[in-house]
């Protein structure tokens, strides 16, 4: 296994443990919604006991679910997938704007959020995996059919 295949791999179990973190603010309740800095319509929702808030926190654990079986498949633990390129393309442009935009929000703010602290350059480094995986599928040589 290369090195760009075991960054995916990581960037994978890093998707996967979001995934389980989403999926455990659903029992965890109120106190792990406002940890994991969920917007206010959503801590709401916890206080109503309204679907939204577990039915957004299940489907974003899907998300990034999804994203760990692409990386994956890009790192040649499971078989291909379709839609492999563009979907390490759209994962490692989200991954990284969304770290770009806590590293800058970091920069520029008076204060330091530990959660920004650290959640934005885990963001960035698993864009910058993701990326390195894309390179890697164009590199490799196309299989006949």
């Amino acid at each position: 296994m290369n090195i760009r295949a075991k960054l995916l791999v990581i960037a994978g179990i890093i998707a996967a443990a979001t995934a389980v973190w989403h999926w455990l603010c659903i029992i965890g309740g109120l106190s792990w919604y406002a940890f994991a800095h969920a917007p206010p319509i959503i801590l709401e929702s916890v206080k109503q006991a309204t679907l939204l808030a577990p039915a957004g926190a299940f489907m974003i654990g899907l998300l990034f679910l999804s994203c760990t079986v692409f990386a994956f498949s890009a790192a040649g633990l499971i078989r291909k997938i379709p839609l492999l390129k563009s979907a390490l393309a759209n994962i490692a442009l989200l991954c990284l704007v969304r770290g770009g935009i806590g590293i800058a929000h970091l920069v520029l703010a008076q204060h330091l959020d530990r959660w920004e602290l650290v959640a934005s350059p885990v963001w960035f480094f698993c864009g910058v995996c993701f990326l390195l995986g894309l390179v890697e599928q164009y590199k490799m040589p196309q299989l006949a059919r």
